[in-house]
């Protein structure tokens, strides 16, 4: 008899009076604040000025969940957003607009991390815009810490029982009671466990390599790897994933995967042209 593990979790992680702290809005405090240490760090060791770093955050929190809330309005439930003045205030504001003009606050439910990268890497532009820290230098050192925020999201889904995965027999798989009577009847993939492990995985090879290879900080060589890393893993481990939207039922590559070609591509070409500049300045 397989031991599949029952997934029923509550949602909120602390909860003061009225105040509730959700799991999934910890994960993504967690990440972001581990991110922040993790930058600030290496805008010490390369000396690049504490007032110059400071706004730095701001850019990058509202650049990722601008990105992100776009991204899956847009990529996924255009049907939706698009064709109600209501769902699109929802888009910009956390709240659900009833009929009757009522309406209650419910946080953002749908973010999308090809929205959110784009959102950062807008983001990072304006903020090279306004400072002048060499653009290339802030990229790569926003994808050393990238994979960490990335970690602690998925762990997020996780704890909300979402992006589950498809039916398995592995002795792994997850009953997501909190999923529903009909996608918790029969194991699943825990495809957000898989996402994190990976993520966490790929910092640990950035920080490596970045300690071997500090030289290659400002070539693009890291940006390149972090976005070639975690979008070639996010287009395989779809494969273990349930539809996300009734759109994507007989479609022969899910959205999640399309949308991670075009990073692959230009993570590669990111790491070809560092690897190649790194040789230079270290000559």
């Amino acid at each position: 008899m397989m031991n599949f593990i029952t997934w029923d979790p509550s949602d909120t992680a602390l909860r003061l009076g009225h105040f509730a702290l959700h799991w999934y809005s910890l994960c993504w405090l967690i990440g972001l604040v581990l991110a922040y240490l993790i930058v600030h760090k290496l805008f010490r060791e390369q000396k690049i000025k504490e007032e110059l770093f400071e706004p730095l955050f701001i850019y990058c929190f509202v650049g990722i969940l601008v990105g992100a809330r776009l991204g899956h309005c847009l990529f996924y439930q255009p049907d939706v957003f698009l064709t109600s003045w209501k769902h699109f205030i929802e888009i910009f504001i956390p709240i659900e607009i009833f009929d009757d003009g009522g309406w209650k606050f419910t946080g953002y439910r749908g973010l999308a991390s090809h929205g959110g990268t784009l959102g950062l890497m807008l983001a990072l532009w304006l903020y090279y815009r306004r400072t002048r820290v060499p653009l290339w230098q802030v990229l790569d050192n926003i994808a050393i810490a990238t994979p960490v925020t990335a970690t602690f999201i998925r762990l997020g889904n996780l704890m909300n029982s979402e992006i589950v995965g498809k039916v398995t027999d592995l002795p792994w798989g997850f009953y997501f009671v909190q999923a529903g009577p009909v996608i918790g009847a029969e194991p699943r993939h825990p495809g957000q466990l898989y996402e994190a492990m990976a993520y966490f995985v790929f910092f640990f090879i950035g920080w490596y390599l970045y300690r071997r290879h500090a030289e290659r900080v400002g070539t693009g060589y890291f940006f390149g790897l972090c976005l070639t890393l975690i979008f070639t893993f996010r287009f395989f481990i779809e494969f273990t994933k349930d539809v996300q939207v009734g759109f994507e039922q007989h479609m022969l590559f899910n959205m999640g995967q399309l949308l991670s070609l075009p990073f692959i591509a230009l993570g590669a070409w990111c790491m070809v042209k560092g690897a190649f500049k790194g040789k230079k300045v270290k000559k």
